[in-house]
């Protein structure tokens, strides 16, 4: 039986980690929130580690993903998102422990045309993106045994995103805009939990950094296109360009991620991002 550390347990992904966990036998669950584990106090992470049964993974869910907020809050983002992980890195190589990381697509400035690849060199045009790539970086400089995946555009039945504030924004409005000029990938949380307890229930050992989304590219607007088809949601939608919804962060304007080597060296599948819309919004 093989102990496993989820923090952020309340956010999005850990929830579909929580929906998923029963079909691993091998799996037990640890399960925190900031209330009982806060990451960014190094002594407390410490103290965890050695009051609890060994640990033997650690999937780091939680983080600061309010990218506009960030640009305001630059001391709290760095806090959770860069310190935060570097505690982690810390004490699983006290305690051998295989560190779990989610980074983000937004390491990069979106400056690229084809999807990016893991050796592309980041460079992220937020603080939010800033934040999450110092967290890759102290986790790199501490650890052999880790895995680092950048995702993007994450949706599903649980927490905030986008599937959700539209549906929302539909049941008051009967017009919305969206922006049509940032190009990406959705990624429903449920496949991205589904492989990260895939490699930690074999024991996969090809460590290193990855990117997972789901398959395909879209706009926002294409997302939100398809969101409102499949809830069968009738209402006007108005594609934008970035210029005329102003954010006080900078998103890339391209940020689809290349997976050729997570298929390559960890033997999956990946889903379309649309195969599981219909299910979210059911639930």
């Amino acid at each position: 039986m093989m102990h496993v550390l989820v923090t952020g347990s309340n956010g999005q992904l850990a929830s579909c980690i929580k929906d998923l966990a029963g079909q691993y036998e091998n799996l037990k669950f640890i399960y925190t929130d900031y209330q009982e584990l806060d990451i960014c106090d190094l002594k407390q992470v410490n103290t965890f580690f050695k009051s609890n049964p060994k640990i033997d993974y650690c999937i780091n869910c939680a983080a600061y993903t309010a990218v506009d907020k960030a640009e305001s809050e630059v001391d709290k983002a760095y806090e959770i998102n860069a310190q935060g992980a570097k505690n982690l890195a810390i004490v699983c190589h006290e305690f051998d422990a295989v560190l779990i990381q989610i980074s983000t697509d937004f390491v990069f400035d979106g400056q690229k045309n084809s999807p990016y690849i893991e050796t592309d060199v980041p460079n992220p045009i937020s603080v939010y993106g800033a934040s999450k790539l110092q967290g890759e970086v102290e986790v790199k400089q501490r650890l052999e045994k880790y895995f680092i995946f950048r995702t993007s555009w994450l949706y599903s039945e649980h927490g905030s995103n986008f599937m959700k504030t539209m549906l929302r924004l539909a049941e008051t409005r009967d017009e919305i805009s969206v922006v049509s000029d940032q190009i990406g990938t959705p990624t429903y949380a449920g496949d991205l939990a589904k492989m990260i307890l895939n490699i930690v229930s074999s024991k996969n050992t090809n460590f290193g950094l990855y990117h997972y989304s789901n398959e395909g590219m879209v706009s926002w607007y294409d997302f939100a296109k398809a969101i409102f088809e499949e809830s069968n949601i009738e209402i006007r939608l108005n594609p934008v360009k970035t210029e005329a919804y102003p954010t006080a962060a900078k998103r890339p304007a391209y940020s689809v991620m290349d997976k050729a080597k997570i298929k390559r060296s960890l033997k999956i599948d990946i889903p379309f991002w649309d195969d599981h819309i219909n299910n979210s919004i059911i639930k």
